[in-house]
C-alpha cells in the first residue's frame, strides 16, 4: 500500500463492476475503503489477499454512511439500482439513483472530496433515451453539478461473466435455437469487455487530466445485438437462426427473457427497453489519455464463458475457446 497515493472510496464494491475493480486498485498500491450493506459479510468473502476496510452503510439511508468519506480523497460511484428484483418495482428505479446521488454529491462535499469517478451509461438524451439509460444520464449531471471535480465514463452492454448483459445473451444463444426478436435487434451498439471497463476507471484514477471531464468509451466493434448474439453462437459452435418481427414490444420481449434466464425481471425491463437505442460513441479522448488494449467481442464472450463455473457455456479455458473460432 502506497501512502502518497490518493486514498479511495469504493462504492458498489459487491456488484459486477466494482467486484473486479477491487482487486486492481489493491494491487496497484492505493488504500481501499468499500461501502457495503454488510461488513462482517464482505469481509468475509474476500480472499485473503485482498486488503480492504469494509464500512456498511445505505446510500438511501441518510447518517448511516456519510463516515465512510473520512479521510478519503476520491470515491468511486458505482451504485446503481436497475429495476428491482420484478417488474413492479421498475418506476421507482430512477428516483431512488437520484435521491442517492444528490445524497452522495452534498456528503462529498461536505467532506472535502477531490474527485468523483462515475460509471454511466451512453445514449443521446434527444434520442428518445429508455428511462434506464435517461436516469444514468441523470445521475451523471447530479454528480457534475457540484463543487468536486467528477469523472464520467459512458459505457454501452458491459460483458463480462456474471454481468447481467452477458447473461441475457449466454442464456438465449444457449437455450433458443431459432431466435424471435423485435426490431431492435439491428440497433447498433458499441459494447465494452469488463476488463477494458476496469482499465479506464483504475486509469482515471491515475491520470489527473481526466478530472471533471465526461469520456465514452467502447470496445473496437460497433455491431448490432444481431451480431453480438451469431458471435457468441460462433464462439460456442452453435448454429443459430435471428428472425425479427415488427409486433414484438419491449415489454413482450422481457417477459420472454424472463421466462428463459435466471436474470431478475426488474433488471431485464430496463436493459431491454434500452437495446432500441443507438449507443456508440462519439469521441474516443479516453484513449490518448488511458492507452488500453481493446477486447474484441470474440475474446471478451470467450473469456467471460471461460470464467462462467455453473450453467450453460462451461469452458475449461480460454484457449480451448479459442479452438472454435
Amino acid at each position: 500500500m502506497d501512502e502518497h497515493k490518493p486514498r479511495v472510496l469504493l462504492t458498489g464494491a459487491t456488484g459486477f463492476v466494482g467486484g473486479r475493480l477491487l482487486p486492481n486498485l489493491v494491487s496497484n498500491g492505493f488504500q481501499v475503503r468499500c461501502l457495503v450493506r454488510s461488513a462482517s459479510g464482505f469481509a468475509g468473502s474476500l480472499p485473503p489477499e485482498i486488503k480492504a476496510e469494509p464500512v456498511e452503510g445505505d446510500l438511501l439511508k441518510p447518517g448511516t454512511w456519510e463516515a465512510s468519506l473520512d479521510g478519503m480523497d476520491v470515491a468511486f460511484y458505482l451504485v446503481h439500482s436497475m429495476g428491482g428484483r420484478n417488474f413492479s418495482e421498475i418506476k421507482s428505479f430512477a428516483e431512488r439513483d437520484q435521491k442517492a446521488a444528490t445524497h452522495f454529491l452534498k456528503a462529498a462535499e461536505a467532506a472535502g472530496l477531490s474527485r468523483i469517478i462515475y460509471l454511466g451509461g451512453l445514449g443521446e438524451l434527444g434520442d428518445s433515451l429508455s428511462e434506464h439509460l435517461a436516469s444514468r444520464q441523470e445521475v451523471g449531471r447530479i454528480l457534475q453539478s457540484g463543487k468536486v471535480r467528477t469523472t464520467i465514463l459512458r459505457a454501452a452492454n458491459i460483458i463480462g461473466a456474471g454481468g447481467a448483459p452477458f447473461e441475457m445473451l449466454r442464456y438465449m444463444v444457449e437455450r433458443v435455437p431459432v431466435m424471435i426478436c423485435p426490431r431492435w435487434v439491428d440497433t447498433p451498439c458499441q459494447p465494452i469487455a469488463i476488463s477494458n471497463v476496469v482499465d479506464y476507471l483504475a486509469g482515471c484514477l491515475q491520470q489527473e487530466d481526466t478530472a471533471g471531464l465526461s469520456f465514452d468509451i467502447g470496445g473496437p466493434d460497433i455491431i448490432s445485438y444481431r451480431e453480438l448474439m451469431l458471435i457468441y453462437a460462433r464462439v460456442r459452435g452453435l448454429r443459430r437462426l435471428v428472425v425479427t418481427v415488427p409486433v414484438l414490444t419491449p415489454r413482450l420481449s422481457a417477459y420472454w427473457i424472463n421466462l428463459m434466464t435466471p436474470v431478475p425481471a426488474g433488471v431485464i425491463m430496463p436493459l431491454v427497453e434500452g437495446l432500441r437505442n443507438t449507443v456508440v460513441c462519439r469521441e474516443n479522448r479516453i484513449r490518448d489519455l488511458v492507452p488500453a488494449r481493446l477486447v474484441s467481442m470474440e475474446e471478451a464472450v470467450c473469456t467471460a464463458l471461460a470464467e462462467t463455473e455453473k450453467g450453460p457455456g462451461r469452458l475449461p479455458s480460454t484457449q480451448s475457446c479459442f479452438r472454435r473460432l
